[in-house]
């Protein structure tokens, strides 16, 4: 097929801009095909992560309810060391910190949880850790551990948890106005529908009268 003189100009410089620049489109397609490969490839390894992980949790959650506590701390073990990275781990981790905290076990019930807050990633989950870590501290009378863990930023949607336990805290030092204080602070943070709005005003009335 002939070409007139302005096609073949237009041929002569596709040509001419191919051997410029030819190895570098295809470099980067080559780079470009690799990256989505390996992004499909990542994304298909971590949905097979979270299933399996998945399992492990149901596993976990059947021993519980059969009472078989030795075979679902197993299972939240292998379900950190195998599949720390997922959501069923921080789960699973909260699930036998209270499993070890109903034994006895505090130090290995605070060691869940600090796995929680350091491990997790998970800034919900966090709170909830840091408050549980406190009242196992507390239950083990380590009193300024335990407000150590409740030091620093209070997350809102946990701000009436972290000051009723502060409360709880401070009553066990015998620090009845700093611990009126902090009870005070939850029934200002709390809904008039918190669940645990007249618990604290139980404990609240209960306080001997300021002096």
């Amino acid at each position: 097929m002939a070409y007139d003189l302005q096609e073949q100009e237009q041929i002569a410089a596709l040509k001419a801009w191919w051997e410029k620049y030819g190895t570098f489109v295809l470099t980067i397609v080559t780079l470009l095909l690799v990256a989505a490969a390996a992004y499909n490839g990542w994304r298909w390894y971590e949905q097979r992560q979270a299933h399996a992980a998945g399992l492990l949790y149901e596993q976990m959650l059947r021993a519980q309810a059969e009472k078989d506590t030795a075979k679902a701390r197993e299972v939240a073990g292998t379900l950190l060391e195998k599949h720390g990275r997922t959501l069923y781990a921080a789960l699973a981790a909260l699930q036998a910190a209270r499993l070890y905290h109903d034994a006895g076990d505090w130090k290995a019930a605070a060691a869940q949880l600090r796995w929680v807050i350091d491990k997790s990633g998970r800034p919900e989950l966090v709170a909830t850790a840091r408050v549980r870590l406190a009242g196992v501290l507390l239950d083990a009378q380590q009193y300024e551990e335990a407000l150590a863990a409740l030091a620093g930023e209070v997350p809102p949607s946990h701000a009436v948890q972290f000051a009723d336990r502060r409360g709880d805290i401070l009553v066990a030092q015998g620090k009845v106005e700093q611990a009126r204080a902090a009870y005070e602070q939850a029934l200002r943070e709390a809904r008039e529908d918190h669940p645990l709005r007249l618990l604290i005003q139980f404990k609240l009335d209960a306080l001997p009268a300021a002096s």
